[in-house]
């Protein structure tokens, strides 16, 4: 992702690089219409992770403590990534799928729109 600094002169060191992560990736997961997360959540992972190990881990561990968890239907979901329209694979990985260093994954759960239908 391109950033645009508000100097023409600005100089720095980008410390996110992949390189600093140790063999990670930095994948960002976020859930539309359910601000109750006011972002996506941010892992550091090794890009062969599956994605199985996504949806059984590491999605858990950030978002089941939202009451529209739970009324899941994972066959439904809707995935993004980088804002195109993905099917992923249970058993293939990250890299396999196209996701890389600050890629953003985003699922869309149709039929539920937060607490209350407030997008919370």
């Amino acid at each position: 992702m391109a950033v645009a600094a508000i100097t023409p002169d600005y100089t720095g060191e980008r410390l996110d690089r992949v390189e600093n992560f140790h063999g990670n990736i930095v994948v960002y997961v976020g859930w539309d219409r359910h601000l109750m997360f006011c972002s996506p959540v941010a892992f550091a992972t090794p890009p062969d992770t599956t994605f199985g190990k996504v949806l059984d881990e590491l999605i858990p561990g950030a978002f089941a403590q939202h009451p529209d968890f739970e009324k899941i239907d994972w066959d439904q979901v809707s995935w993004l990534l980088n804002g195109e329209a993905f099917t992923p694979d249970r058993a293939a990985t990250l890299e396999t799928l196209g996701v890389d260093h600050k890629s953003i994954i985003r699922l869309q759960t149709p039929g539920l729109e937060g607490i209350g239908g407030s997008h919370s």
